[in-house]
């Protein structure tokens, strides 16, 4: 509940602030709060879809993906900026033709990715800081055997995929079985575990890296692929 008040908060200051910086673009303070609405949609789907992009793998995907995430957020706010504009042209200032030109800082593509970069960095940072400050403790519910099982995440120390099932296995050596796939389960554990290999998904704590493939944990020896030795090398290292 903290967490998500502090967020709240922080777009709301976030908001509050950009419409402070569009009121020297001569708006007054509400309509430059409401028109700094237009760049909400966009920066939290910014701050939402960039952290999706995969980090290892093929570059030039990993480059068009984000290309493809800003080039969508970008088109996104312009198309509300235009939208409110018109909206307080026609049904506000509908007499005052002064009010018809938007104005250029507006409408320039720099300006707006740079109010956008900081909107979604700031959230960024938040939410890092947040996961720290107040780990989830929130048990994880899924089925397994057709049954309802609940673990804590720090109970969970690896996830590994086997054909159309998962085996999840917990602290006490138990072993649980689910349909789930390793991907969602990768979204749904967060940032406490990282992907070692296509079918290995450990939990970064419980993980020694023995060789530059190969990592232990609890004893057993997981694979390290080579699409992710460099970042699981530099979580591990960063992590001790």
């Amino acid at each position: 509940m903290k967490k998500a008040i502090i967020i709240v908060a922080y777009w709301l200051a976030a908001i509050f602030l950009t419409a402070v910086l569009l009121m020297s673009l001569d708006y007054d303070l509400w309509v430059a709060a409401l028109m700094s609405l237009s760049f909400l949609p966009a920066a939290l789907a910014l701050s939402f879809f960039l952290p999706k992009v995969e980090r290892t793998g093929d570059g030039k995907r990993r480059v068009l993906d984000t290309v493809y995430i800003i080039l969508g957020v970008m088109m996104m706010t312009f198309l509300l900026i235009y939208m409110w504009q018109y909206f307080f042209i026609t049904v506000i200032f509908a007499s005052d033709y002064s009010k018809w030109s938007l104005p250029a800082m507006l409408g320039n593509p720099v300006f707006v990715a740079a109010v956008l970069a900081i909107l979604a960095y700031g959230n960024y940072l938040i939410v890092k800081w947040l996961d720290k400050k107040y780990p989830e403790d929130r048990p994880i519910t899924f089925t397994s055997d057709y049954r309802k099982v609940s673990l804590r995440k720090q109970d969970i120390l690896f996830v590994e995929s086997r054909d159309s099932e998962v085996w999840i296995t917990a602290r006490d050596g138990r072993h649980y079985r689910n349909k789930t796939g390793i991907s969602q389960w990768e979204n749904l554990l967060g940032s406490d575990f990282i992907r070692v290999h296509r079918s290995f998904l450990v939990r970064i704590a419980d993980a020694v890296l023995t060789a530059s493939d190969v990592i232990s944990i609890d004893g057993k020896s997981i694979p390290v692929s080579r699409k992710y030795k460099d970042l699981v090398s530099e979580v591990l290292e960063t992590s001790r």
